[in-house]
């Protein structure tokens, strides 16, 4: 688990093909990599991924193919900037919200203007995700803990401050720039929830239609 508070920029230092999937060398720039054990999770950019080597100031990590296609970890390239954080401790402030690193679609920055000392971005996400998003809830965006400041359809809009734009790679990230979105795991598991008896029967969805016959709307 993770907390979404982004510990240090990264960078994409080599990809591997393993195969059909591949492995990832990951500089890790400030991270206190002398604290990860081989074995341990790392969020990179919101996706939670294993040690398997590891170097002084780098580690290692296989990539599955469902990974790779459900992420921008699919689209990177040697160079590229990445978002970094070791999993929490049982110690650890929790000062986002509870995050699992298990990204749930890619969206896209179809808007970015200047907000006070802040900038606003719209972020347009997959259909079958919007209904994940509200309002003043949270959800993740390239391994950040966010804000939602309002919902529109398949869009949603951030706040990102001074502060986040200087130790993530939200400060580089332009109009059409792809980002890696995980919905509040509450909203998950709410919906699973909602299905009852029924979660067991493949196709099955929330409908108003199920909502009546479970006693949830009259």
């Amino acid at each position: 688990m993770f907390t979404g508070i982004i510990q240090a920029i990264g960078t994409l230092a080599r990809i591997e093909s393993r195969g059909g999937d591949c492995r990832l060398t990951i500089a890790t720039g400030k991270l206190p990599i002398n604290e990860v054990k081989v074995g341990d999770s790392i969020a990179v950019s919101g996706v939670c991924l294993t040690a398997v080597e590891l170097g002084s100031h780098q580690f290692s990590a296989d990539v599955s193919r469902e990974t790779l296609s459900r992420t921008t970890l699919g689209e990177a390239r040697s160079g590229t900037p990445v978002n970094l954080e070791l999993a929490l401790l049982p110690t650890t402030r929790l000062g986002g919200h509870l995050v699992s690193g298990h990204v749930d679609g890619v969206g896209r920055v179809v808007g970015k203007q200047l907000d006070g000392r802040s900038w606003r971005y719209t972020i347009e996400v997959p259909a079958a995700l919007a209904r994940y998003i509200a309002a003043k809830g949270s959800i993740c965006v390239e391994g950040i803990s966010l804000t939602v400041n309002e919902v529109d359809g398949a869009r949603f809009g951030v706040n990102i401050v001074p502060h986040t734009l200087a130790v993530t790679t939200l400060g580089s990230i332009e109009t059409g720039h792809p980002v890696n979105l995980e919905v509040d795991l509450l909203a998950r598991y709410l919906e699973r929830l909602l299905l009852g008896d029924k979660a067991a029967d493949s196709g099955v969805g929330v409908s108003m239609q199920l909502l009546k016959d479970t006693g949830f709307m009259s």
